[in-house]
């Protein structure tokens, strides 16, 4: 091939990943094509930047490829990558921020923003939007759809009743994520419990402290560390034992409570903290 047909492929390729389509090269021979597209877009989408949703949550993920450098100056990120991922819902902070944080662990991305709207639309929780950024379009992509396939786990310890909710949350290993939102520390396992009504999870915190030996990142209510939501929720670190019998007890006493408001809390998914 000729320099000026390289230089010609080589611009059709880069215009190609600002859309979010790669070309993957299978060892094919020249006569078979040489090359084979790989088109992450789902197919039923009009909008090249869509990548997935659920209805857990009302969550919808999405890539940039070539984010506007203008619009760059004008977010509120740590760190400028070129390609920007964005997993944004109405319902489940915590479950989207977890789930996130198992899609920068598998993927190379990083997370540089968390934003956490007043909404469960109408309840008393937190909607979310989380920002990751990254070089590759795919690789964006990859960790948009990790996130999204981990949401039916990391709902599975969210219970709800007409009165309010609880949520629970645990990992072995924290990482950006869970570092940006909560303050955990990447490497070491990390726990959060929270109770609606805020007095809920002020008790459900105090049962959970005493019942193992962890430390304590800090404790967020309606006027401290929430976008002024109707929860009370404690951020724990520690040995991975202790981190996860502290979040256990304090779901079993917040289940206990909620129910005294009228019905009994329920998960929609399976729990993944035993």
């Amino acid at each position: 091939m000729s320099k000026d047909k390289d230089a010609l492929v080589e611009q059709v390729m880069g215009e190609l990943l600002k859309k979010g389509i790669s070309l993957k090269d299978k060892n094919q021979s020249n006569a078979s094509g040489g090359f084979e597209m790989n088109d992450f877009l789902n197919s039923t989408s009009v909008v090249p930047e869509f990548v997935g949703t659920r209805e857990i949550g009302d969550t919808i993920g999405m890539c940039i490829p070539s984010v506007d450098p203008t619009l760059l100056d004008q977010l509120h990120i740590t760190k400028r990558y070129s390609v920007l991922g964005i997993l944004s819902a109405r319902s489940g902070a915590g479950p989207h921020i977890m789930a996130m944080d198992e899609a920068v662990k598998a993927t190379n991305t990083e997370v540089i923003d968390i934003e956490l709207p007043r909404d469960t639309k109408g309840g008393a929780g937190h909607g979310s939007l989380i920002l990751i950024g990254g070089y590759d379009p795919s690789d964006v992509r990859s960790a948009i759809n990790v996130a999204l396939d981990n949401l039916s786990r990391t709902f599975g310890d969210v219970y709800n009743s007409a009165a309010g909710h609880l949520e629970l949350q645990f990992t072995a290993r924290a990482s950006g994520a869970c570092h940006m939102a909560f303050g955990a520390p990447e490497g070491k396992a990390y726990g959060l419990i929270c109770g609606a009504p805020s007095g809920i999870g002020v008790v459900m915190a105090d049962t959970a402290i005493k019942t193992a030996g962890v430390n304590v990142l800090s404790f967020a209510s309606p006027a401290h560390g929430t976008s002024f939501s109707n929860e009370g929720m404690v951020h724990i670190s520690g040995d991975s034992g202790a981190v996860r019998q502290a979040v256990m007890a304090g779901r079993e006493v917040g289940l206990k409570l909620l129910a005294q408001l009228g019905e009994k809390p329920v998960n929609d998914f399976p729990s993944y903290i035993k």
